[in-house]
């Protein structure tokens, strides 16, 4: 990050001598560049694509870091976070498991600079994470910048010309309403060999519709396919022998990739298995599609339990004592979604959070509000450039 700030500087200077240049928006990861902006006396901001816990986990970081003996994986209490449920030290972000690690020693300085910035961007919304949220909108603890729940956004539309004649669409198109488990880990999850299996067998046993992308095993990482949208092999192989003869009709599988947006938002599409990364909850959110959670890596297990244990729209398989998740259980968990009372409750609570979703991104929403009041500072710095 050091590298970029010498230019960063001569891009700001330019925009600085040829415009009203009031504000530096950053990513996370690039949250040192906050002293670039007070250089040049403008105001700095960090879209936080994540969740309120996990912006409040960073924000405690530095603190936590100094207080807590030992890794957080051995923690015997849980750690709690202002508004939010507790999470086992075991279920926070993969980076800060080790802090021995350069990975965390990253993160501890990427929280620290959080402090330095005039405000944070919070991709989340009051109704959804209502605890967390008024906490941090609070003025409490001292240090704190001032958060903007913005959210949820997310990608919606066609941007691909491909994607409108996806054979995963048409296949949805012929399949019953809200009747078809989407199955997906993202851009980046991985299953191990043993496990793909299972989840196949267990697909297989429920009985229920379903599609699923699937890719390549990795028996050494979760996150084997970060930023690839290819699998590295073909996944078919790695797959039950006539697995796939015996769900056609009912189930439908596709290598790599399926336009993830546009399956949510299909009338067929009824539940969702996916390994909780906050942009693909907020989808389902918005499209009011109820979760399994099959958390991987990064901070998807505190996802995970925002979703399960506090907003609880969402179901969690539980695994073996070999860390693999048995068929028979990814039966039982697809089953309940798809089919029993627990699942009925989950719907029911996913299209009211679904409605809510809509409204605070309104006009007179509580995040369009947030939006408003944001640029509101921003103009009073315009003028006071001018």
């Amino acid at each position: 990050m050091k590298v970029l700030l010498s230019p960063l500087r001569e891009v700001i200077k330019s925009l600085k001598a040829s415009s009203k240049l009031v504000a530096l928006v950053l990513d996370p990861f690039g949250a040192e560049a906050f002293r670039v902006a007070k250089e040049f006396d403008i105001l700095s901001y960090i879209f936080f694509p994540g969740s309120a816990m996990v912006l409040w986990f960073s924000l405690e970081l530095p603190n936590l870091g100094k207080t807590v003996l030992g890794e957080f994986r051995d923690m015997k209490e849980p750690i709690k976070l202002p508004g939010c449920v507790p999470v086992q030290g075991r279920d926070l972000m993969d980076p800060v498991q080790d802090q021995s690690d350069d990975a965390y020693k990253m993160v501890l300085n990427q929280s620290k600079s959080f402090h330095f910035v005039d405000g944070i961007m919070l991709n989340s919304f009051l109704e959804f994470e209502e605890g967390a949220i008024q906490a941090l909108l609070k003025e409490e603890p001292a240090g704190k910048p001032a958060v903007y729940p913005v959210g949820p956004l997310i990608r919606i539309g066609m941007t691909n010309p491909v994607e409108e004649s996806c054979e995963c669409l048409n296949w949805l198109d012929n399949q019953p309403s809200k009747s078809v488990l989407f199955v997906s880990f993202g851009s980046g999850g991985t299953l191990s060999c043993d496990q793909i299996k299972e989840l196949a067998f267990g697909l297989e046993l429920s009985g229920q519709r379903f599609l699923w992308v699937v890719r390549s095993p990795n028996n050494e990482k979760s996150n084997a396919s970060y930023l690839s949208v290819e699998s590295f092999e073909d996944p078919f192989p790695f797959l039950p022998k006539g697995f796939v003869e015996k769900v056609k009709g009912r189930g439908l599988v596709v290598p790599s990739w399926a336009p993830q947006a546009q399956v949510l938002s299909h009338g067929s599409t009824g539940g969702f298995l996916s390994h909780c990364g906050w942009n693909s909850i907020l989808e389902s959110v918005v499209h009011g599609v109820p979760l399994i959670v099959w958390p991987l890596y990064a901070e998807q297990k505190m996802n995970a339990v925002i979703v399960t244990e506090s907003v609880k729209v969402a179901l969690r398989p539980k695994e073996s004592g070999n860390e693999v998740v048995s068929c028979e259980e990814v039966s039982r968990v697809v089953g309940s979604l798809m089919e029993g009372e627990e699942g009925k409750r989950i719907r029911k609570t996913m299209e009211e959070l679904k409605e809510a979703a809509a409204k605070t991104l309104g006009e007179d929403g509580c995040s369009s509000k947030a939006l408003s009041k944001l640029v509101d500072n921003w103009k009073k710095g315009s003028i006071s450039c001018s």
